[in-house]
């Protein structure tokens, strides 16, 4: 409900206006009082925004001295004045966990391009003691020196000779108590690359480890320095060091014909010669 204000005059008011009665006055009034409750009952409530200015700004909203006063009081203390974490009983904050330094993985010792082992060289017994003094070869590598008869018996050697690369592994294996010698055989004519590369790593990797190496060999070869050597009936000689990283061999053998007891040659060479037969490393 609005209300037209007009401004008072000096005039004179007539004698009419001049004189209520008291039960109109009264009336009047009640009247007034009854549109103006009706009025404030269907105004719409204030919007939000209208209720945070409001409280943000006394002087807005008419709000008593006291009201203004207390909000004052309530404001918040700027950071000078405020208690710390520790004073209002906060948890701490935890310092910061720095990382461990990952540690690092133990390298693999590098393998060595040429190595030769420490061993007792002795020429075979007889003619078919060639398994049995190879096999002791490569036992004196490992410090062990039984003897070629006692071998002969391990291996089960006859005047026929020694049957296989199988007969050395077994017995080297149960003189060194270890699993460590396996059976690696060539099948056919001639051994293929990948069987000169298996040759070639399993005698790198065995001798690295402080083992000889025994092969069971048949036909003809020639060594590095032009010496012929022929075996057509088959023979056993043994492998105790390599150089060029695996690519050349030293062989000990107990039955050289040109009276050294050793050589060297390739490792494609003694892996043709190899062929259709096996050795244990």
């Amino acid at each position: 409900m609005s209300y037209l204000y007009k401004p008072r005059h000096q005039t004179a008011v007539p004698s009419r206006f001049r004189v209520l009665p008291i039960a109109a006055a009264a009336a009047a009034l009640a009247v007034t009082g009854a549109i103006g409750v009706a009025v404030h009952a269907s105004a719409p409530a204030p919007s939000a925004d209208t209720q945070s200015l409001t409280a943000a700004d006394s002087s807005r909203s008419g709000a008593a001295p006291a009201a203004r006063d207390r909000q004052r009081t309530q404001a918040a203390p700027d950071a000078a004045t405020s208690p710390s974490k520790a004073a209002t009983g906060a948890a701490p904050t935890k310092p910061t966990t720095q990382a461990a330094p990952a540690t690092p993985a133990p390298s693999t010792p590098a393998v060595p391009a040429a190595k030769e082992l420490a061993y007792r060289f002795a020429w075979q017994e007889n003619f078919y003691f060639c398994g049995p003094a190879a096999t002791r070869i490569a036992l004196t590598a490992r410090e062990m020196y039984p003897s070629q008869s006692e071998i002969a018996q391990s291996l089960h050697t006859t005047v026929n000779g020694t049957n296989s690369a199988d007969d050395t592994t077994r017995s080297l294996n149960e003189y060194t108590k270890t699993s460590f010698y396996k059976s690696h055989f060539i099948t056919g004519q001639s051994a293929t690359q990948a069987e000169i590369d298996q040759m070639q790593a399993d005698i790198v990797n065995a001798i690295t480890k402080g083992y000889a190496v025994v092969a069971n060999i048949a036909g003809s070869t020639v060594d590095d320095k032009g010496g012929a050597h022929s075996y057509p009936g088959g023979h056993y000689l043994t492998v105790v060091g390599y150089t060029n990283g695996g690519t050349t061999v030293k062989i000990a053998d107990p039955a050289d014909a040109l009276g050294v007891g050793y050589y060297t040659l390739t490792t494609a060479k003694l892996a043709h010669w190899t062929a259709l037969r096996g050795y244990s490393a």
